[in-house]
C-alpha cells in the first residue's frame, strides 16, 4: 500500500492535477472567505469550511477522474491486474494518496484561522468537530470518487459520474426526507453546529467502506477474468 500511496503522491505532484485541485480549492475558498468573514470581521471560521466543502462536491473529481479509469486508457492497468499487490492495497494506497492532498489543502486553509485571531479567539472546539466532519466528508467523496473511476475507462466519464452524484445528492432531500440520510452536505453541517453527531459519523464512514469495498470487488473481478 505504501509503495501506492508514493506512486500516487507524486503523480499528483509532478503532473498538474494536484496543483489544479489546490489552486482552485484554495482561490475560490479565499474569495469566500473574504465576502462571508473577513469583510464582515466574522469570528465563526466554521461556515468557511462549509462552503469549502461545496467547492469540494465540484472539484474532488479532478483527484479521482485519474486512478483507475486513466489507468485503463492509458493501458497501463495491465500492471495492476498483474501486479503481486493486492488489490486491496492499490484501492487503499489511492485512497490515502487522494486524502493527503486534500489534508494538505487544508493546511494551508488554516491560514484564515490565523487571520481570523486578528480580530478575536474563535471557538476551537466548534472549530474541531468541523474538521472532523469534513475529513469524513472528503472520504466518502473520494471513495465514491475511486468507484467511480473503477467502473469506466474514460477519466471524463469518471469525473461525470462523481460530479453528478454529489450534486444531486445537494438537492436531493428536496424531494422527500426520505433522502437526507444521503444528502452529504446535510450530514456535514451537523459537524459545524460543534456536535459530535454519532449517527452522522456512522453513515459517512459506512458510505466510505461500502464504496471501498465495491471497488476492490470490480478491480478483483476484473483481475481474475485477465
Amino acid at each position: 500500500m505504501l509503495a501506492v500511496l508514493k506512486k500516487e503522491l507524486k503523480t499528483y505532484f509532478l503532473t498538474p492535477i494536484g496543483y489544479v485541485f489546490i489552486g482552485l480549492f484554495l482561490e475560490i475558498s479565499s474569495l469566500i472567505f473574504y465576502l462571508y468573514t473577513y469583510a464582515s470581521q466574522s469570528l465563526n471560521f466554521s461556515y468557511t469550511f462549509y462552503d469549502s466543502a461545496i467547492i469540494l462536491t465540484f472539484i474532488i473529481a479532478i483527484l479521482t477522474m485519474n486512478m483507475f479509469a486513466g489507468e485503463r486508457k492509458n493501458g497501463t492497468d495491465q500492471l495492476i491486474m498483474t501486479s503481486p499487490k493486492s488489490i486491496t492495497g492499490i484501492v487503499l494506497g489511492k485512497f490515502f494518496a487522494a486524502l493527503l492532498v486534500v489534508i494538505i489543502t487544508e493546511i494551508f486553509s488554516l491560514i484564515y484561522l490565523a487571520i481570523i485571531s486578528h480580530f478575536g479567539t474563535p471557538n476551537i472546539s466548534t472549530l474541531g468537530t468541523t474538521l472532523l466532519g469534513f475529513m469524513l466528508l472528503t472520504m466518502a467523496y473520494i471513495s465514491f470518487g475511486e468507484l467511480a473511476s473503477s467502473i469506466t475507462g474514460q477519466p471524463i466519464i469518471a469525473y461525470i459520474i462523481t460530479f453528478a452524484f454529489f450534486f444531486a445528492t445537494m438537492y436531493i432531500r428536496n424531494l422527500s426526507n426520505i433522502f437526507s440520510m444521503i444528502s452529504f452536505i446535510d450530514l456535514y453541517e451537523k459537524f459545524v453546529t460543534g456536535i459530535i453527531p454519532i449517527e452522522e459519523i456512522i453513515q459517512l464512514l459506512t458510505f466510505t467502506i461500502t464504496c471501498i469495498i465495491l471497488t476492490i470487488i470490480i478491480l478483483q473481478r476484473r483481475r481474475n477474468l485477465k
